[in-house]
């Protein structure tokens, strides 16, 4: 390993024990920690391989480790000596290969999935509360208490119970969504994450090369792809209705019918097919539930005089 490298190992080490060990954790603490992380993506994976390290195994090797040091010595120069030892001790019990911060969680972490059209409601050891919309993959990691979990397929809502000294966090996709106190909803994209906040703030940070970060207030929905976070205003109004799909329901006020089409696809086997580009672009204003693709179909015939015809598996839409 080279010196920089083993630089950044002891550096992550001595945050994970100075959060961990801290009589207080301040926001002031919590601001240097997120500036320190967004500064490069190997900041950030040290960081949180090493802070898994200490909460699954070796958080009470290393108190006995403090313990003794003090037994032996309380003093300035001895609390920087036992900090040393503690950090070289969590950097080696995180020590494998390039990946090892993704391969040490396969085997550290419950898995979660829903079927098309299902959902799904966590309640976490904290109280914080996860739902999962249709065809959603979500791992939460059992050595955090609960508050790292990983989007990695679909959509989900998060009512976090907030804790400074363990900020909860959200990764998906190359993007980490931290909260700070929040109600708010993750969806994944094929290229990018959607985030919307409905109550509280959170901080969306990219994990590239050029680390890019946005701190969210209500009302915010953030956009975010592999090179640029894009953060725009929504109604009180347009939240509600992102938030339908928990009542079984979608709305759509001036979508397309392609957009409409494909959300009616995420939660039903049998798929909306447009055959017309024109129509594909035809609007439609309405709320209806996620599984009723007749009404759906229906609705689109009487108000846009299209033709719809049920197939085996589709219901085609055309002139």
């Amino acid at each position: 390993m080279s010196a920089p490298a083993k630089d950044i190992e002891t550096r992550a080490s001595e945050w994970v024990i100075e959060r961990q060990t801290a009589e207080s954790w301040s926001a002031e603490d919590q601001a240097r920690l997120d500036a320190w992380l967004d500064e490069s993506l190997a900041h950030a994976t040290a960081y949180w391989r090493l802070n898994q390290c200490w909460d699954s195994t070796y958080r009470l090797s290393v108190l006995r480790t403090a313990n003794r040091a003090q037994a032996n010595e309380k003093s300035p120069r001895n609390w920087r000596a036992f900090v040393a030892i503690a950090a070289a001790f969590v950097a080696v019990a995180g020590l494998g290969t390039g990946a090892a911060f993704f391969t040490q969680h396969t085997s550290s972490y419950t898995a979660y999935d829903t079927e098309t059209g299902g959902r799904k409601i966590l309640t976490l050891a904290d109280g914080s509360k996860i739902e999962l919309n249709t065809q959603t993959q979500l791992r939460v990691a059992k050595g955090s208490g609960g508050r790292e979990v990983w989007l990695d397929k679909g959509e989900a809502y998060f009512e976090i119970k907030h804790d400074a000294a363990h900020p909860f966090v959200v990764m998906a996709g190359s993007h980490r969504i931290v909260d700070l106190g929040t109600k708010f909803t993750v969806r994944e994209e094929k290229n990018s994450i959607e985030v919307a906040l409905l109550e509280g703030s959170a901080k969306v940070q990219s994990t590239g090369k050029e680390p890019k970060s946005e701190i969210l207030t209500p009302g915010d929905v953030a956009v975010a792809s592999a090179g640029a976070i894009r953060v725009q205003r929504q109604s009180e109004q347009d939240l509600t209705d992102k938030l339908a799909w928990q009542r079984g329901v979608l709305v759509f006020r001036h979508v397309t019918l392609a957009e409409a089409a494909a959300e009616f696809n995420r939660y039903n086997r049998t798929q909306i097919v447009i055959a017309d580009p024109k129509v594909a672009q035809l609007e439609i204003v309405g709320a209806f539930p996620t599984n009723d693709l007749a009404l759906f179909a229906r609705a689109a015939h009487r108000v846009l005089g299209v033709r719809a015809e049920t197939q085996t598996n589709s219901i085609v839409i055309s002139r």
